[in-house]
């Protein structure tokens, strides 16, 4: 059976500086070019069979430079709509709200284009779009190139977990992560991995 790799788009100006970046699309910098160019190594090596991508511009540049075919884009790769705190970093939203954490505290209402998601409806979208890739086709592993509190609430859902315990896997821009099976159970099968 194959896997699920997923693919943390590289770096961005806004990832650099901590920023909440949900709907906003952003290019990636030239660092995170680099950090795309450099997963097309670990990737080449792998049967990958059909890619799946959020339709930031970020992400699909990401897929594009690693050498990923685009073979779709999905809507419901999209990171979280951060609603009001779109381009804020935590420590900003603390100043305001002393304590506040993501994963329990979710996020305030925005403006049309950022009206905020809850964290079931995150969970929703991730469960959407494993039931879209599974099964795993035998033949090779299905690639996802999408965001990071995103990546990790999918995660959680392939565990079987609740969305909220996607805030154990911390993951960094332009890494790659591996989601497999062990007799026929979900696992993390690699986490994390930078670019060589």
């Amino acid at each position: 059976m194959g896997q699920l790799i997923i693919v943390r788009h590289g770096e961005t100006e806004w990832s650099r500086a901590r920023r909440h970046t949900g709907r906003t699309n952003l290019p990636l910098t030239e660092r995170g070019e680099g950090q795309a160019r450099a997963l097309r190594g670990a990737l080449a090596r792998r049967t990958i069979v059909r890619t799946l991508v959020s339709p930031a511009d970020r992400a699909r540049r990401t897929a594009e430079l690693a050498g990923l075919p685009a073979d779709g884009v999905d809507g419901d790769l999209w990171e979280w709509d951060y609603g009001g705190y779109e381009g804020v970093t935590s420590a900003r939203i603390r100043q305001e709200r002393p304590g506040w954490y993501l994963w329990t505290d979710g996020v305030i209402p925005g403006d049309a284009e950022h009206p905020g998601e809850s964290l079931e409806q995150v969970g929703a979208r991730a469960d959407a779009v494993l039931a879209r890739v599974c099964p795993l086709p035998d033949d090779g592993d299905v690639a996802l190139v999408a965001h990071g509190h995103f990546l990790r609430v999918l995660t959680a859902r392939w565990l079987g977990l609740e969305p909220a315990l996607g805030r154990l896997f911390a993951l960094a821009t332009g890494t790659l992560s591996v989601l497999g099976t062990e007799h026929g159970r979900p696992v993390v099968s690699a986490w994390n991995i930078p670019p060589n």
